[in-house]
């Protein structure tokens, strides 16, 4: 069996390079928990559904095309 491709040798580079780092897994968690924060938690907090409380069920395309028309005037 041929591994050769492409495919196979970018996972061997990747696998290689992730195995023997002894620092590079702590920032990778920084990384990871960070971009938890960023779209998970904000998210959750600063930036609410703003279609479910203005626009009624089915109709929300409607809603924003009366309002980007509407603001365009």
């Amino acid at each position: 069996m041929a591994n050769n491709g492409f495919l196979y040798r970018a996972f061997r580079l990747y696998y290689d390079g992730f195995r023997s780092m002894t620092l590079g897994k702590t920032l990778w968690l920084v990384i990871a928990i960070k971009l938890f924060i960023i779209f998970v938690i904000l998210k959750i907090f600063f930036f609410p559904n703003f279609l479910s409380t203005h626009a009624e069920k089915g109709a929300e395309a409607d809603f924003v095309a009366t309002q980007l028309l509407n603001n365009n005037q």
